[in-house]
Formats: C-alpha cells, structure tokens, sequence
C-alpha cells in the first residue's frame, strides 16, 4: 500500500487527470447508449412465472404497458352527455398519441359485462375508466411519449370532473428529488466535516474523492443495464451506499494523514502511512462490503443478482479512489490538510503528544466502572426498538403506497372506492384446453370461483381465449397487499383449482401481478435464513482469524443480529404501521419489500464489520502489549469513539437524505440503513461492545491452542513504519489513557 501511496503522489497530477477522464468518457458513453433498468420480479420456475410465460406465447401483441385514465364526477355522475362527450374527445385523442395503440372507451361498451363482471363505470356512475395500451412495456417507452398521454387526459379536468392516471407507465411521469436527496446528503456531510477537521481543503477532499467515484460507478451501471438485468433502483441504491461509505473511508484516511502532519511529518510521509495502515483496513472494509452484497448471488435471483453487482462495484470504485485519487489530492493541498490554528501550533511549539482526553476519555472511563448498567440500557433499547420485526409482513409495495398528492395514488384511490379494492390487482387464471372435457372443466371452475370466498368476480370471454389457452381474470374482494388476497391465491393454488383438475387434462395456473409479488416474496423468505446464516458466518470467520479470538466473532455476530433486528423494526413502524410516513410523504402504510432484508443484511454486514474492525483492533493492539483487559478496552474506546461517531453522523446524514428522493424503496433503504448505523455506532460500538467487554475480561481474548497453532494469519493495518515519540509524563488524571503504541485511527 506504500508503494501505491508513493506512486500515487509522485505522479499525482497524471491520477487526477486519469480519474477525470474515466468519469468523463463513462458519463459520455452513458448518455449516448441511455438506460435499460428493469423493474420486472419475474421468478422463474414459479406459478406466476409460468402463467407469465404462457401468456407471452399465446398473446405475443400484448407485451406493452396497460395504464388507466380514471375520472370521477361528485356532483352528478360520469354518464351525464357534457361529461360523455368530453371525455370521449380526449379518449379519442389519446389513441391517437404516439406509442399508444389502443384506449377502451366504456361508453362505447355495455354498462356491465355479460357475465356479471365489473364495468368499467361504477354502480354509482361516479366514477369511470378507460383503459390505455402502449406498444412497449413501461421499461422501453419514453417518459415524453407518457406526459403526452398525462396531458391529454388532464385536459379533460373541469371543476366538477376529476381526472386521475396510474400504472407503470404514468409512473414514469412522476417528479423524482434524487439529485436533491444526493446534494443534502453530500451538504450535511460537508459541515461535519468541516466542523471535525476545521480545515476547508481537507473537508473537500471526502466529498470529491466520493461523487467522483460515485458518480463514475453510476455511469457503469448504467452502461451495465445493457448487458444484464438491473433494477431500476439499484443506481440510487448503489448512490446512497457508495456516498455514505466513500466519505467515510476518506474520512479515515484523512483523519490518520493529519495525525502525521501534526507529529511532524513531512506531506510525503504522512500521506503515505495513511494510505499504508487506514487505507490497507479501508481496502479490508470495502472487500468486505462487496463480498458481503455479492453473496446475493447464492440466491440465484436474476433481480438481486444485478443489485448486487451494482453495489458491489460502487464500493469497488469508492475503494480504488480511497486509496489512489485520494493521495494525489493529499500531495495537492500540502500543508493545508491541517487547519490554521494547527499550523501555527505546529510551527510555533513544533509535534505534541496527542492524549485521549475530553469528552472521550470520560466515556470510556464511564463504561469502565457501570458495565452492568450499560449493558442492561443498551439492550433493552434494542430490544424495544426490534418488537415491530415480529410482525412484520414482507410484500411489494404498489401505487397505493404513493405520497397521497400524486396522480397515481389518486386513481389508485378512485378505482378502489368505486369498483372495489381488488381491481387495482386482479388475479389472472391461466388455463390451457386440450379437449371438450377441458373445456366443460374450466366453465364449472368459472362457476366455482364465482361462489369462492374472498372473490368478488369472475370475467372471462373469447378475448381472452387463444388457441388452447384461456385466461379467467379473478378480481379478489380485498386489496393486492392484503393478508387475505395472499390467503385467497394459496386458497386456489391448492384447493380450489386442484379440484377442478382432478379426472381431466385440464392444467391452470393462477398467475398475475399480484400472484407473482406473492411468490417473488415466498421465494425470498424461503431463501433468507441460509443467506443470513451465511453472512454471519463469513463475517465470524473474518474477525476469527483477524483478532486470534472466539468471544470477538460471537460477539460480533451477536450485535449483527441486534442491528438488523432493530433497523427492521424501526423500518416496520414508519412504513408498515404507518407511524409519520404520510407525514413524511412517503405514502400510505404497505408490506416491507421483499428484497430489503436480503439487501440490507448484507449492507449492513460491511458496515457493521468496519466499525467493529476499527473498535476492537486497536483494543487488540492494546491487548497484545499490556495483557491488561481493562486497560486495552478502555484506551480502545477513548480513542477511536471520536472517529467512529463522526464517521457515523456523515452516514446517518447521507442516508437520511434519500428520504427526500420520493422513491418508497429508497427511503425504505435510506432510514433502515440510517438507523442500523446509529444504533451500531452510539449504542452497540461504544456502548454495548465495550461493556460486554469489561464484563467477560480476558475471556474476550481466549482461543483453544490447537485452533490458534492451525489458523493462518492476517492483519488488518499494517504497523506505522515508524515508532511515535515517546510522550511526556502527562500530569492529567486521564495518563492511563496514553496510547501505547502508534494508534490506529
């Protein structure tokens, strides 16, 4: 890592201008191909993903997005002729929009449908909709094409008629505050950075070092959405993790190089030292991260796979730019990388000893002498806050989790209210037909779904018949994200449908939206106990060989589980109970997304490992020297409590910042993340860990001999290449707090 530094700041000026260029030509190359992200949770080998594909070969044509036009009349209803004809008119000229093929008008259509089914006006001719073909999928239609459409529509609006749109393609329309939601989390974390290290050059250097690697992966992902499935939330996602932990690993780096400014090294040397030990455990850090999201790739599912390379390769370049962009701008500023006042410090009273004093050191010497307490405190707040989880509900979230202004939870909304909840996700019963005796099967399961409880219609016609295949749409009486349409699809997957094939050819499979939100949810939480025990062993095996230990790894693994537990429930509390997220604007209560657990437990695993690396190596370090528990715990947590918050506070705020990007799963991500950091620094690092440390005294550092001969050996930082100065005798209370040996910060 020297030899890197060294090089690095030699040729400074050339890894400036190469960082650049990279940044420039993927940004270019970006804009000129665009994005191909996906928002498809297809599952293969599901029911929902056969009846998918047995839709797609027997209706090729009708592959594009199917959006609603909703319009509501309070006073009078929406047959009245002024209303007919207005929003005829409009209908007619949305048909003959670019890239829409076709609209359903109900008023050129019966009232109701021949077989009882709902209409698309409603029992109390309040309410009406039309549906709006494309010819692509909302993934390959442009968002102008779709505000031509949102338009139009809206044109129709009079005082006494509302009109509403929804569906994937309107969402594309939709404001997005992402670049808003970037600029407060890069904002926030310039000030504390300013404030820790009272130096305007060294508060740029983080921020810099982070958007431009950031951005560059962006770029990456962007070209990589050609080439492989991504979602499309997995740039914003890669943003939110790649800002918060590229400041961070800065944020150490810096923090060491200044440390070796202010004894007295020269720019060169202290740059170089940084990058040797902070920049070797930022590498360690970030090789944890990536290979903690890369371990999404045991689950075998084409929709994290692309997430999981996203994230991976964001915090690969956030890492590279750490320790290569970020020296080159060390050797830039120089001296300026310490504050004014600590230059003339340095200049007029040359290198002082630093000590573990203030705020830090009492601390540390607090936890000292209440273990019990603490501990007892900081479990039973980890606790309270992880009760949520045992109610928590996985499912995916649709348009009637949207803030309550937007159009689409509006019509999301009217169509609920007039024509029954389960319109907004009806369920569809893919049958194929081989013979008469099919055929008479599959009219008595049409009778049966009728008198199914949970059902409240059954529609079905010769449109919806090609060849051998038949589709039934059941529309369910209760919402797409509730416990009784999950209940109802199991109901008909293994009793109702079971029993209609018995004694004949006839094969259905229940299919669908909904169907396939279901059971892309089933098949995560059927996978989630193997990866969860996967990545907490890895990270076990990690600090294992690291700190020559067994309580450090099971303690370890212990706070994991706390963390994500917790985070859960905090998340579970806004965003399934409902508590503030209107307030928030991030719309109605809804089931957590399948997908977060999976994403966040692996997030959360780096995070957690660097703070949990950069705590107890330097109690290691102690250790080693004086043998004396007591003393390496509390030296430990004196001085690294400082860094850790300060890092914490820069990723709390980056987090948080997405909240304000409007998306429902970024802000899931966004305060998850943000309280899994908080508690993993202010409660479990300095607080729980350090107690349960003093507590278990030498037993922290106990390993069977035979295990400790057999085991290979890492280090994380590497030692300083130099032996600090001797300190003086400190008259202050706090001297057995000295460090020593070199810090670890």
């Amino acid at each position: 890592m020297a030899v890197l530094a060294r090089w690095c700041l030699h040729r400074r000026l050339a890894v400036i201008v190469l960082w650049l260029a990279a940044f420039a030509g993927l940004t270019t190359a970006a804009f000129a191909t665009g994005s191909a992200y996906s928002s498809s949770y297809d599952v293969p080998g599901t029911e929902a993903g056969r009846a998918a594909a047995l839709l797609g070969k027997a209706f090729p044509g009708a592959a594009g997005s199917s959006d609603t036009i909703v319009w509501h009349s309070a006073h009078g209803t929406v047959r009245a002729a002024a209303v007919e004809q207005r929003v005829s008119h409009a209908l007619d000229q949305v048909s003959h929009l670019p890239g829409v093929t076709g609209v359903s008008n109900p008023y050129g259509t019966a009232a109701r449908t021949a077989d009882g089914g709902a209409a698309q006006i409603s029992r109390d001719g309040h309410t009406a909709y039309a549906t709006v073909t494309f010819a692509k999928d909302a993934e390959h239609l442009k968002a102008g094409q779709v505000r031509q459409v949102v338009a139009t529509a809206k044109a129709a609006a009079t005082k006494n008629l509302q009109v509403e749109l929804g569906g994937d393609a309107i969402a594309l329309t939709q404001p997005s505050s992402g670049q808003l939601s970037e600029v407060v989390g890069v904002a926030v974390a310039a000030v504390v950075l300013f404030v820790a290290f009272g130096s305007l050059a060294a508060m740029c250097l983080p921020i810099v070092t982070a958007v431009v690697s950031v951005g560059a992966a962006t770029m990456g992902i962007q070209l990589l959405s050609h080439v492989m499935s991504i979602a499309n939330f997995a740039p914003m996602l890669g943003t939110l993790i790649g800002l918060g932990v590229g400041i961070d690993y800065a944020l150490f780096i810096v923090t060491r190089h200044r440390r070796g400014l202010r004894r007295g090294l020269d720019v060169q040397e202290a740059a170089e030292r940084a990058v040797a030990t902070s920049g070797r455990a930022v590498v360690f850090a970030g090789g944890t991260v990536c290979v903690a999201v890369l371990g999404m790739l045991v689950l075998r599912l084409s929709f994290l796979t692309g997430v999981a390379i996203a994230a991976a390769m964001t915090v690969l370049l956030t890492v590279a730019a750490s320790v290569t962009l970020l020296p080159a701008l060390l050797g830039i500023i120089g001296k300026y990388a310490l504050s004014k006042r600590e230059r003339r410090r340095l200049a007029e009273h040359g290198p002082q000893p630093e000590l573990p004093t203030g705020l830090a050191a009492r601390w540390s010497s607090f936890v000292e002498r209440h273990p019990k307490l603490l501990a007892g405190v900081a479990a039973v707040v980890m606790l309270t806050l992880a009760v949520p989880v045992l109610s928590m509900r996985l499912g995916t979230s649709d348009q009637g989790n949207d803030p309550a202004t937007s159009t689409t939870r509006k019509a999301y909304d009217l169509v609920a209210h007039g024509f029954g909840p389960g319109v907004n996700g009806p369920l569809q019963l893919v049958a194929q037909t081989d013979d008469a005796a099919d055929k008479v099967a599959l009219d008595k399961l049409t009778d049966t779904l009728r008198d199914t409880h949970g059902v409240a219609s059954v529609a079905a016609g010769t449109a919806q018949r090609s060849g051998d295949v038949t589709v039934l749409t059941v529309v369910p009486s209760t919402a797409p994200q509730s416990q009784a349409t999950s209940d109802l699809i199991n109901r008909l997957r293994h009793d109702v449908v079971p029993a209609a094939e018995a004694g004949t050819d006839l094969r259905v499979q229940v299919g669908g939206v909904t169907a396939g939100y279901d059971d892309f949810a089933s098949v995560i939480v059927s996978k989630l106990p193997v990866f969860v025990g996967v990545v907490i062993t890895l990270g076990g095996v990690l600090l294992l060989l690291a700190f020559r230990s067994l309580g450090i790894p099971l303690k370890a693994a212990l706070m994991n589980v706390a963390a994500v537990a917790s985070s859960f429930g905090v998340v579970v509390a806004i965003f399934q109970w409902g508590w503030g997220s209107e307030l928030l604007g991030l719309g109605r209560a809804g089931p957590i997304e399948p997908f977060l657990p999976v994403i966040m437990v692996s997030v959360l695993f780096g995070l957690s490992m660097d703070y949990q690396v950069f705590l107890v190596s330097r109690m290691y370090e102690e250790w080693r020297e004086t043998r004396d528990n007591r003393r390496a715990v509390r030296i430990g947590l004196a001085e690294t409590s400082r860094v850790i918050n300060s890092a914490a506070v820069i990723m709390i705020s980056v987090f948080l910042a997405f909240v304000l990007s409007g998306d429902r799963v970024i802000a899931m991500f966004g305060i998850g993340l943000a309280a899994a950091v908080a508690l993993d620094a202010f409660v479990l690092r300095t607080l729980l860990v350090p107690a349960l440390m003093h507590l278990l005294g030498g037993a922290n550092w106990w390993l069977p001999g035979w295990l400790e001969r057999r085991l290979p050996r890492i280090s994380i930082e590497a030692p300083e290449a130099e032996v600090a100065p001797t300190p003086p005798k400190d008259p202050q209370p706090h001297d057995d707090l000295r460090p020593k040996a070199p810090d670890t910060a």
